[in-house]
């Protein structure tokens, strides 16, 4: 009799390897299609934006466990969604990039499962965490799962909130309900033509209201960082995206309890810097003496550096950024007071101005102030003034620090004698020329403290590292309390 043929053993390493390719090689169909709209896939995105070979994918064997509308026939390694934990310069971050080759980055109970995964590493281990969106939004056949889903990690972006930095990249549809996980997180990138984001999308609003709106007019990465205030970083490719956060990475910690990281210092401290007589920084990041410091900057070229509503929200949420993460503040201060106008009284400028004062009062990072021109009324205080516990306020010899401008407290102080008086214009000049001599100036403020020193602008510089180097060793307290009220 022949002996019975014997069964072929599958290698078990082979077949994992074999798996984990098919699982991350996916639909090849699919990935041409994303590549004709001219994007990245999920991998492809993640691979160029952390460092070479550092990535190392969680769960990529999870597939949905839905039933009925056809998905039983439709399980897909990954599920829709690349998650994991890679390295930027070095550094360990956590990730998620949604993948629309698989029923359109549309997110379901797995797909919420594995991005609460690297959420939840990414709060117990101290570790940023950055999401790809790229996603038509709440899948529809697995019904409330999915809000659930969507609700959950809601709830961990408010939990990670000023404990460890938290980066969204729209890299494609961020839609719906879905739009406020990245409202929450610190910063959000987008590139030009790819990546969008609304509530309601254009044919729901021509339906309910009329009005014909596209895509890019709606929520197109220029309306939200030119118009909304939604965005922050507007890119014109995924490179130049992921470029932009590699060096806002280089700025930032690791957490909240972690120093932000600091580079060799190659610049004599000592160095006078006498083009910023006529030249103030920009807004943003920048390195002194090798240490990260957050920007805070009036531009005169723009309403003449008033603070209105739109300007009031931004630094005050770039300020309590950089509260929260231990990134020191320096304020150049060049403004008139606040815009003043219906429009801005309508719109709450006082509850939004409001929110500036408060976070600067707030903040207990080390807070540097240079007073450049004018610092008028109430827009002074907020501006983080030495009455605000600021740690170090300097002015340059053309700060005018008053309640308000010479010709505005003329017509207020000397309305009577201007009537009165046989040639007003000349009168006028002669009242403005005494109340900028007498008032508009440092030195009265400096006279009673409310200033640390009046400088050359070129010893700017050389000033505020030294007082950096100092106030650096203070010890940051709180009131112990559950929470401020700040008026949002």
């Amino acid at each position: 009799m022949s002996s019975a043929p014997k069964s072929h053993k599958v290698d078990p390493l082979n077949q994992l390897r074999q798996r984990k390719y098919e699982a991350g090689h996916g639909d090849a169909e699919a990935f041409n299609r994303q590549h004709a709209k001219h994007k990245l896939t999920a991998r492809e995105r993640i691979s160029r934006l952390v460092d070479r070979n550092s990535f190392e994918e969680i769960d990529i064997f999870a597939t949905h466990r839905a039933r009925g509308f056809g998905l039983e026939s439709k399980r897909v390694p990954g599920d829709g969604v690349v998650t994991g934990m890679g390295k930027i310069d070095g550094r360990d971050v956590m990730l998620f990039s949604h993948d629309a080759s698989v029923f359109g980055g549309s997110l379901g109970e797995v797909f919420a499962e594995k991005v609460i995964k690297v959420m939840d590493l990414a709060l117990r281990n101290r570790i940023p965490i950055i999401g790809i969106n790229d996603s038509g939004g709440a899948r529809i056949q697995e019904g409330v799962v999915s809000l659930a889903g969507y609700a959950e990690i809601f709830w961990r972006n408010v939990e990670a909130s000023g404990l460890v930095p938290q980066l969204s990249l729209i890299l494609g549809p961020c839609t719906g309900g879905a739009v406020y996980s990245p409202a929450m997180t610190d910063f959000t990138f987008m590139v030009h033509e790819l990546g969008y984001m609304f509530i309601t999308g254009p044919e729901v609003i021509r339906v309910t209201t009329g009005e014909e709106v596209t895509f890019d007019s709606l929520g197109g990465a220029e309306v939200h960082n030119v118009k909304s205030g939604v965005a922050h970083f507007l890119a014109e490719s995924e490179d130049e995206c992921f470029a932009q956060v590699r060096r806002l990475f280089s700025f930032i910690p690791q957490s909240f309890d972690q120093p932000p990281p600091t580079v060799p210092a190659t610049d004599d401290p000592a160095r006078q810097a006498p083009g910023l007589a006529t030249v103030i920084p920009v807004v943003g990041f920048a390195h002194l003496d090798g240490h990260p410091v957050g920007v805070v900057a009036n531009q005169p070229k723009v309403m003449a550096g008033a603070l209105d509503i739109n300007a009031s929200v931004k630094a005050a949420r770039f300020v309590r950024f950089c509260d929260a993460f231990n990134i020191p503040l320096v304020t150049f201060v060049d403004v008139p007071g606040f815009l003043p106008g219906t429009a801005q009284e309508y719109g709450g400028i006082i509850r939004h101005g409001a929110k500036l004062l408060y976070a600067f009062s707030e903040a207990t990072v080390p807070k540097l102030t240079v007073i450049t021109r004018k610092a008028y009324g109430g827009a002074y205080c907020v501006m983080c003034s030495k009455h605000i516990r600021a740690d170090f306020n300097v002015a340059w010899p053309t700060a005018e620090i008053a309640v308000m401008g010479p010709e505005g407290a003329v017509n207020i102080v000397f309305h009577r004698e201007l009537e009165a008086a046989a040639d007003s214009a000349t009168r006028r000049r002669e009242l403005v020329s005494e109340y900028t001599e007498r008032f508009a100036n440092p030195y009265i403020a400096a006279e009673r403290g409310y200033i640390d020193d009046v400088i050359e602008p070129g010893r700017t510089r050389g000033e505020l590292i030294r007082a950096l180097r100092i106030a650096l060793r203070k010890e940051r307290r709180r009131n112990p309390r559950w929470h401020g009220n700040i008026p949002l």
